[in-house]
């Protein structure tokens, strides 16, 4: 015994925040920058046509709370909001418009499906389009906040992670979109939640769900688009493990 190591004496390391504790951290150091970049988001989005490029200046930003990096949400927010134009509007146009028109198809083949079983043909095809698309879209922002361009490449890896890792996908579109519409369908009673954290807390919450699954097979901005695909069968076999 008297050759013994007294472990009890050394310093410990504290585990690594994760999970819900990572969460809770950030919002309490971040709290601040939240609001304030809710309310850049609604100012930039004043006339309409510029909701693409804030709404991924929202996505970046976010992206470096998520990350644990420093955030200057003036500065960042705008550098990301003149860079990303092009990238913010592809995106959009990406994901936006399938959405709302397999959405609506579904919604129009499914009143027939009742009287005509034959309808449930187009109904389950524009289903299947939207709920790709929806998956889809939450990879595919969570890759462009990442650092990735808006290459063919990046947009086929955000549809292979939206079919194969669909759980993350679903909680984050949830976030996002739930709370959007949520927000929408209780105005004005959600007006001082809108102005103050509508945006800004959903994504935040959104990009903490997607944020394992893009470390993992998004990689590193730097490291460039090409270099970060699963280059292999065997790697691209993993995305479609189970969650």
């Amino acid at each position: 015994m008297l050759f013994q190591e007294d472990y009890s004496t050394q310093e410990k390391e504290p585990p690594q925040a994760s999970g819900p504790r990572l969460f809770f951290r950030i919002i309490g150091q971040e709290a601040a920058a939240v609001m304030k970049l809710n309310l850049l988001f609604l100012l930039c989005c004043l006339p309409v046509i510029t909701i693409p490029p804030a709404l991924l200046a929202l996505w970046q930003v976010i992206h470096r709370m998520t990350a644990e990096e420093a955030v200057r949400s003036w500065d960042q927010f705008w550098n990301a909001f003149r860079q990303g134009w092009k990238r913010g509007c592809g995106a959009f146009l990406l994901t936006a418009p399938p959405m709302t028109a397999a959405g609506y198809g579904a919604a129009f083949y499914l009143r027939f499906a009742a009287d005509n079983p034959v309808w449930y043909v187009p109904f389950m095809f524009c289903a299947a389009v939207f709920l790709t698309a929806l998956l889809g879209s939450a990879y595919l922002y969570g890759l462009l906040a990442d650092g990735r361009k808006l290459t063919k490449e990046t947009v086929l890896l955000a549809l292979k992670l939206g079919l194969g890792k669909p759980l993350r996908a679903v909680l984050a579109a949830v976030s996002w979109y739930g709370a959007l519409a949520a927000g929408i369908l209780w105005f004005p009673l959600s007006g001082l939640w809108m102005v103050m954290a509508g945006f800004s807390l959903p994504c935040l919450l959104a990009q903490f769900f997607l944020r394992t699954v893009l470390e993992r097979f998004g990689g590193a901005a730097e490291q460039g688009a090409a270099s970060r695909l699963p280059e292999t069968s065997m790697e691209e076999d993993k995305i479609f493990e189970h969650e």
